[in-house]
């Protein structure tokens, strides 16, 4: 049963976007969007972005597993804001004032987020990109009241070997009582690159957005292209995939397993992730010539075949995880220092977490149990469904848990799939033919939603690749108020957000 908001939005004229209709809704009747949503609690917002003249929003109706597609023009520059009904819109909001100079009326908070005042233009992205005359400014903090604090700025330039990104911690004592961050120092203009060229050219771009998640994002542009053209993989390239994106999410879970440990001091698990880690990724270059398998992923297909040995080279990396996880657990189960440390720390609420319709480990680690392999399958998934971890507590020892009985479905997803992938073509040429796609493909930190208009010429006019953690840093804000600032790693660990994959 559709509520209101859903309703609201299928009244706009249908515009052919495959799989998901997309409505073009009056900038009157986009308004009245926002308040249709108070009433709609259920249809949570998955993305919001622009292209010139136009915004588009993609929500997911979590009764029947659904997903809308809403679009209105924009007038003057400017366009009405979700934000006061979709707490997770604010900073698709100050990011599209950023690259497309829109403006969101009656924005819950419209500072700069992406451009830092250095850009030679404003809007980059505009059809008329203005040339920028001002020198940069001061960035903008929200405003503290109240006596004792004292602020601690961390960043942008960290002590390890980390992307960038600021964050500005108020502090009363050793307690946190607000964290802002501020990213965008690893902007590197790819939509625009993306934009002129064919998704085959493209592809490399989507490869590099986040490069721990280079299979996932390459997936989702891939799929996405596929369905905008109307393409359909080979089924041996369909299984490969499938077999790449569980491996990546199994060496990025085991990482993270391994930092959070060493967060707390407790360097044993760490080092023997690290090595697991390790074989994996010797057998990504061994099955597939590349550690991080990027570029192998390309919108028809696959770039490559599977080299000679390279599945016995992946199946006994696997078999090397399984054997010492239940070794690994025990330890983790069984330091009373280390479960002080975890239990209890950086909690997330489920009705946070649902508010911000936040994905994988981060929502089921908070009980909300979105798995884009489960509820919107593509191929393989559909016949390959995995089992999605749940857990209600919210804090970093409930992430680490998640990621710790995905490893273990993972493993069992990729035997499965190396089995499935009869010999057979590893790649078919997309047709130079408009058309508009989106997919969701489920990443490791969680879903990505990328969209992806083509002109007659099959090449890219519009297109906008949403990471998982433009949800899920947020939230990281909110974790750690009540901690205390030694406890600010090990959040911020669990949480493993993407720098670049939100600054474009």
């Amino acid at each position: 049963m559709s509520g209101a908001a859903s309703a609201w939005i299928r009244r706009g004229s249908p515009q052919g976007c495959a799989p998901h209709e997309r409505y073009l809704l009056a900038p009157a009747a986009f308004g009245d969007l926002r308040d249709a949503l108070r009433a709609e609690p259920t249809l949570a917002l998955l993305s919001f972005w622009a292209e010139p003249g136009f915004v588009h929003a993609a929500f997911l109706d979590e009764v029947e597993n659904t997903v809308l597609l809403a679009s209105t023009p924009t007038q003057d520059g400017h366009y009405p804001a979700l934000s006061p009904a979709r707490p997770g819109a604010v900073r698709f909001e100050r990011m599209m004032g950023d690259l497309w100079a829109l403006r969101a009326e009656g924005g819950v908070d419209l500072r700069p987020w992406l451009d830092h005042g250095r850009w030679p233009v404003i809007g980059p992205n505009a059809a008329k990109p203005a040339r920028r005359t001002l020198p940069a400014e001061q960035p903008e903090f929200l405003p503290i009241e109240g006596e004792g604090w004292h602020q601690i700025p961390v960043g942008p330039v960290h002590a390890g070997i980390i992307e960038p990104g600021h964050f500005r911690f108020t502090v009363q004592g050793e307690m946190v009582v607000r964290l802002e961050q501020r990213l965008g120092y690893t902007h590197k203009g790819t939509i625009g690159l993306m934009i002129g060229k064919s998704p085959r050219a493209a592809a490399r771009y989507a490869a590099r957005l986040s490069g721990d998640t280079t299979v996932a994002h390459a997936l989702a542009f891939a799929l996405a292209a596929e369905a905008a053209t109307g393409t359909t993989p080979p089924p041996r390239a369909i299984w490969l995939r499938c077999v790449m994106l569980e491996l990546e999410r199994i060496a990025n879970h085991l990482n993270d397993w391994g930092f959070v440990c060493n967060d707390a001091a407790f360097a044993f698990p760490h080092a023997r992730c690290g090595v697991l880690r390790e074989g994996v990724l010797r057998a990504n270059a061994a099955a597939f010539g590349h550690r991080l398998l990027m570029d192998r992923v390309i919108p028809g297909g696959l770039a490559m075949e599977m080299l000679p040995g390279g599945a016995e080279a992946i199946l006994a990396a696997l078999d090397a995880v399984e054997a010492e996880m239940p070794a690994l657990l025990s330890i983790y189960d069984s330091h009373a220092s280390l479960q002080d440390r975890v239990v209890g720390t950086g909690i997330v609420t489920p009705a946070l977490a649902a508010a911000f319709a936040a994905g994988g480990h981060v929502g089921r680690a908070s009980g909300r149990g979105f798995d884009a392999r489960v509820a919107l399958p593509h191929a393989p998934y559909d016949s390959l469904v995995p089992e999605a971890a749940l857990r209600s507590e919210g804090d970093v020892d409930a992430r680490v848990r998640i990621r710790i009985a995905e490893i273990e479905e993972s493993i069992a997803l990729v035997r499965e799939a190396l089995a499935a992938a009869a010999p057979g073509e590893i790649h078919v040429p997309l047709p130079q033919k408009g058309g508009e796609g989106i997919a969701i493909a489920e990443g490791f930190r969680g879903e990505i939603v990328t969209w992806m208009a083509l002109d007659d010429g099959g090449l890219i006019r519009a297109v906008f690749p949403r990471d998982p953690s433009w949800l899920q840093w947020p939230l990281l804000e909110a974790a750690i108020e009540g901690n205390i600032v030694a406890d600010f790693p090990l959040c911020n660990k669990s949480f493993n957000c993407s720098y670049s994959g939100c600054d474009l």
